[in-house]
C-alpha cells in the first residue's frame, strides 16, 4: 500500500488551555514528513503516515462532528472497554481501519495499548470471528499512522474493538500535574468492504462503563468534504493573472495625517504606547531570532513563556511591530520609533542567504502553530513597521515571501499546520504592499483555496463555521475571511465575495452578541446563537478581526453603513472594553459578573488588541475620489491632498459623552467635494445638518447624508446626534429560570452595564419606559442611577455606566427583564 498523509483530527482544546494555564508544554521539533518513517512490520496490519505533532496533551475540539472519540476516564489501565459498529446486514468485510487521535499537542496519544477486533452476526458476541488480536503484549503507539488490518474472506454485521489496556493520560485540564487517567481514543473506524467504508453513518454503541455516548457517532463520521489527506495542491485554482480584473476600493483608509486630539481614542492609544513600552525589552523580542541565527543572547532576560514566546517563537516582535507601527502613523513617539527600528535592525541582522527571516528553524516550521499564527504576525508587523516609515521592514518581506512561494512545505501546509489557513492573509496582505507580486496571490490559491467551504458560505450553511471540519473552529477562521476578500479585488472573482458575504451574515445573525462580541471560540462549543454568558467567549482578537473584515467591505461598499456601524461597537464594546490602561489587553469579553485581568505576555488578545489600537484614528475618515467620508465621531482633525488643494478637516465633539458634532473646513481655496455623514444605525429619529447654521440636509438612520458642495474656509458642518437609551433582546440561552426574557440596554452604540455589589440585583425594567427608569448623574457624564429602583434580590445603590469604562466592579450587561 502506497502510504498517505493523513488530515489530523480535530483535537487542540484541553491541550491548548494546558499550555495557556500550567505553561507546561514545551517546544517540540514536528518533522516534515514523516512518510521517511519505515512502518513496523506487522503481518496483519498496515501504517499510514500522517504529519507528526507535538507533546501528549489530551485535547478535544470543539467542532463536535469532527472531534475524536474518547472513552470515559478509568482509574487503572488494565480494564475492558469497548465500542462496536452494527453495520445493519451482515456483509462481506476486507479491513479496518483506525485512525489515531493526533493533532497539536499529541501524536496518537490515547490509542490503544492492548486490543482485539472481531466481527459477528450476533449482537452479543456469543459467536465471533477474530480480525486482529493484540492483548497479548503492548501495541506500539502508531503516531501519525493510520493502522489497517485485513481479514481472510470474513463476513459479518458487527465490529467490535475491545481494548484490555487502556492508554495513559496526564495532566490534561482541570487535574493536577502528574495525576493519570487511563482512556482510548481514535478519530475515526473504518469498515471496508469491496474498496468502500461500509461503517460510514452506522450506529455505534460501547460498554456502560466506559464508553462515551456523546462522541460515539465520530467513529462512523462521513469523510470530510476535501477527505482525510494532508497534502492539497490545486493547481486548477490558479487564475493567471492576464485574467484577473482588479476590483478598487471605493474609499480607502487613510495612512497618515489624522492627529487625535483629546478624547477617549487619543487616550487609549497613548495608554497602547505605555503598553508597549512597558511590556518587553528589545532584547527579549529579539531573544529567538538571535538564537535560530546562532547569535549570543545578552544574559539576565527573564525566562521565556513556553507556549507564547518559545512555541511561538517571533510573535512577540511581531506583535510589538503591530502596535507600534499602527501607533507611529498618528502619534510620534521616540523611544517607540527608536524600538521598533532595532527590532526590524535586529530581524535583518538574522536574515539567511535564502532570504528566510522568521525566529524558528525552517525545519521547525510545523512546532506549534508557527507555520500560519506566528508568520503572520511577523508579516503584519513589519507590513505596519514599512507603513509607519521604516521602508527595510517591505524590503525584508519581499526577500521572505520569494522564498516562502517556493518552499517545499507548502503542499502540506494548510493540513498539517494547526489552523493553517490563518496564515493566508499574511500572503493576500503582501501582495497588496508596495513590494507586493501576483505569486503572493497564486499561492494562496493554489494551496490553501478550499472550494467547498466557499461554497457553503455563500449558502449560508452554519455548519461551515462552527463545524468547520478541517481543525478546531475558532475566530481565526475570520482571518481566512479577510484573505478571500484580499483575492476578490486582486482577480474579481465574484466567487470569493460571495462566500464573505455569505460568512458576514452567518456571523452576525448568529455568533455576535449583542454589543459586538463574538460567541465563537476555540475552547468550547459554538452552536448558532446560543450567546453563553458564563463562558469564557468574546475574545478580543475575534472582534479585531471582525474590524478588519468590516472595514474592507466598507472600502468597497461605503455606502452601506452597517459594516462603519460593526467596527463602531467592535471598539467601543470589546477593543476599549477590554483595554486596561497601559498594563495590558483581557482575553475574553465577560458581560455578566467581573470582567477579567489584563495579561502582558504576548498573548494574541493582546496582539490583536494593541494592533486595532494602535490604528484607531483610520477608522474615523475614508477618502474616495470624490470626498470624504465622517464614519466615526472623535477629536480630530484630517489632513490630505484633494485635487491639488491642501484640504483640512477638523472634528470638533465630546461624543460619545455628548451628542453634539462639529466639522470645520479649512482651504486655501474654495473647492467642490463631497462630504458624507454618517447617520448612524442606531440614531432614534432622522437627523438635521446644519451648514454655518443653516439647515441643509436631513439625514436618516443607518445611511450617509451626502453634503455636495462648494466649500470655503471656515465653514462649519454640525449636527447633533440622536442618542436614546434602547432594549435589546437577549435570544441565547442563558435566561434565568422562572423570569421572562432579558434585556441588554444600549445607549447609542454603547453597551451598558449596571454596576453593583456582588450580590447583584435583578433589574425589572418596563421596556417602554426605560428612558424613565434612570437619572443622569450631574457629576459623571454617561453615568446614571436608577430612578425608583425595583429590584429582584437585594443590593446597594445600582449605576448604570457604558460597559466599556467598567473595570473590577460586579456587574451586569442584561441587567432588565420583561
Amino acid at each position: 500500500m502506497i502510504p498517505k498523509t493523513l488530515v489530523p483530527p480535530n483535537d487542540i482544546k484541553w491541550g491548548v488551555i494546558c499550555c495557556l494555564i500550567f505553561g507546561l508544554i514545551l517546544c517540540a521539533s514536528m518533522p516534515l514528513n514523516a512518510q521517511s518513517q519505515a512502518p513496523l512490520s506487522i503481518p496483519d496490519s498496515t501504517w499510514i503516515d500522517i504529519p507528526d505533532a507535538t507533546g501528549d496533551q489530551v485535547a478535544v475540539s470543539a467542532a463536535s462532528l469532527y472531534r475524536p472519540y474518547e472513552s470515559r476516564p478509568a482509574s487503572s489501565a488494565n480494564v475492558t472497554a469497548w465500542i462496536q459498529i452494527d453495520l445493519g446486514e451482515s456483509c462481506p468485510i476486507d479491513l479496518v481501519r483506525l485512525y489515531p487521535s493526533v493533532g497539536l499537542f499529541r501524536s496518537g496519544g490515547g490509542f490503544p495499548v492492548r486490543f482485539r477486533i472481531e466481527s459477528s452476526d450476533d449482537p452479543l458476541f456469543g459467536t465471533s470471528e477474530l480480525i486482529a488480536d493484540r492483548t497479548a503484549s503492548d501495541y506500539p503507539n502508531p503516531g501519525n499512522y493510520v493502522t489497517e488490518f485485513t481479514t481472510r474472506n470474513m463476513q459479518g454485521r458487527f465490529v467490535r474493538l475491545t481494548v484490555t489496556r487502556l492508554a495513559t493520560q496526564s495532566t490534561s485540564y482541570g487535574r493536577s500535574s502528574g495525576e493519570n487517567r487511563y482512556v482510548f481514543s481514535l478519530s475515526k473506524v473504518d469498515v471496508v468492504s469491496e474498496g468502500r467504508d461500509i461503517a460510514e453513518g452506522c450506529p455505534v454503541t460501547a460498554d456502560s462503563q466506559y464508553g462515551n455516548t456523546d462522541d460515539l457517532q465520530q467513529l462512523t463520521r462521513p469523510v470530510r468534504p476535501q477527505g482525510e489527506y494532508i497534502v492539497t495542491d490545486n493547481q486548477e485554482n490558479v487564475t493567471p493573472v492576464s485574467s484577473w480584473k482588479p476590483v478598487q476600493n471605493k474609499v480607502d483608509p487613510p495612512l497618515g495625517g489624522v492627529s487625535l486630539n483629546a478624547g477617549i481614542f487619543r487616550t487609549a492609544m497613548q495608554n497602547n504606547i505605555g503598553y508597549l513600552l512597558e511590556s518587553y525589552s528589545v532584547d527579549q523580542l529579539l531573544r529567538q531570532f538571535w538564537e535560530r541565527a546562532g547569535k549570543p543572547v545578552p544574559s539576565g532576560l527573564p525566562d521565556p513563556q513556553p507556549f507564547w514566546e518559545v512555541q511561538l517563537a517571533g510573535s512577540n516582535a511581531g506583535r510589538f511591530l503591530m502596535g507600534a507601527g499602527n501607533t507611529l502613523r498618528w502619534i510620534e513617539d521616540a523611544e517607540l520609533r527608536r524600538r521598533m527600528n532595532a527590532i526590524v535592525d535586529g530581524i535583518e541582522e538574522c536574515r539567511l542567504p535564502n532570504g528566510y527571516i522568521m525566529a524558528y528553524p525552517e525545519s521547525t516550521l510545523f512546532v506549534s502553530e508557527r507555520a500560519a499564527y506566528t508568520r503572520s504576525w511577523t508579516t503584519h508587523g513589519l507590513i505596519e513597521a514599512g507603513y509607519a516609515g521604516n521602508l527595510k521592514a517591505f524590503e525584508l518581506l519581499r526577500g521572505y515571501y520569494d522564498w516562502y512561494n517556493r518552499c517545499p512545505y507548502l503542499p502540506k501546509l494548510l493540513r498539517g499546520a494547526a489552523q493553517g489557513g490563518q496564515g493566508m492573509v499574511a500572503n493576500t496582505r503582501m501582495y497588496f504592499t508596495p513590494v507586493g507580486k501576483p505569486g503572493d496571490i497564486q499561492v494562496i490559491q493554489r494551496y490553501f483555496q478550499e472550494n467547498y467551504w466557499l461554497k457553503a458560505l455563500s449558502e449560508r450553511d452554519v455548519s461551515a463555521l462552527w463545524q468547520y471540519p478541517y481543525d478546531r473552529p475558532h475566530c481565526y477562521l475570520f482571518t481566512i475571511f479577510e484573505a478571500y476578500l484580499d483575492l476578490y479585488r486582486a482577480t474579481g472573482d465574484r466567487f470569493y465575495l460571495d462566500a464573505i458575504l455569505g460568512a458576514w451574515d452567518l456571523v452576525h445573525n448568529n455568533w455576535e452578541n449583542i454589543g459586538g462580541s463574538i460567541s465563537i471560540i476555540e475552547f468550547l462549543d459554538s452552536p448558532p446563537k446560543s450567546h453563553y454568558l458564563y463562558d469564557r467567549l468574546g475574545e478580543t482578537c475575534g472582534s479585531a478581526f471582525w474590524i478588519l473584515i468590516n472595514q474592507r467591505l466598507h472600502n468597497l461598499f461605503p455606502e452601506e453603513e452597517k459594516y462603519i456601524a460593526e467596527i463602531e461597537k467592535s471598539i467601543y464594546n470589546v477593543i476599549l472594553a477590554n483595554q486596561k490602561g497601559s498594563s495590558g489587553f483581557r482575553y475574553h469579553t465577560m458581560l455578566v459578573g467581573v470582567k477579567e485581568g489584563a495579561t502582558s505576555n504576548n498573548t494574541c488578545c493582546e496582539g490583536q488588541g494593541t494592533r486595532i489600537v494602535g490604528s484607531l484614528a483610520e477608522y474615523i475618515y475614508s477618502i474616495g475620489a470624490d470626498g470624504i467620508y465622517i464614519n466615526l465621531f472623535e477629536p480630530s482633525d484630517i489632513h490630505w491632498t484633494y485635487k491639488e488643494t491642501d484640504f483640512r478637516l477638523e472634528m470638533e465633539t465630546p461624543f460619545p459623552f455628548q451628542p453634539d458634532v462639529k466639522l470645520i473646513v479649512s482651504t486655501p481655496q474654495p473647492v467642490q467635494m463631497k462630504i458624507r455623514i454618517r447617520i448612524p444605525s442606531w440614531a432614534s429619529d432622522d437627523m438635521p445638518l446644519m451648514v454655518n447654521g443653516e439647515p441643509i440636509a436631513v439625514g436618516s438612520a443607518g445611511s450617509y447624508s451626502e453634503l455636495d458642495r462648494i466649500w470655503s474656509d471656515g465653514d462649519i458642518i454640525s449636527f447633533t446626534l440622536p442618542m436614546v437609551f434602547k432594549m435589546t433582546a437577549y435570544s441565547g440561552v442563558d435566561q434565568i429560570p422562572n423570569h421572562g426574557k432579558r434585556y441588554a440596554l444600549e445607549y447609542g452604540p454603547l453597551l451598558m452595564a449596571v454596576v453593583g455589589t456582588a450580590d447583584l440585583p435583578i433589574q425589572q425594567i418596563d421596556a417602554d419606559n426605560v428612558a424613565r427608569a434612570f437619572r443622569p448623574k450631574s457629576d459623571q457624564p454617561l453615568h446614571f442611577e436608577m430612578a425608583g429602583r425595583r429590584s429582584i434580590g437585594s443590593g446597594s445603590t445600582v449605576e448604570l455606566m457604558p460597559y466599556w469604562l467598567v473595570d473590577e466592579q460586579c456587574f451586569t450587561c442584561f441587567p432588565a427583564m420583561e
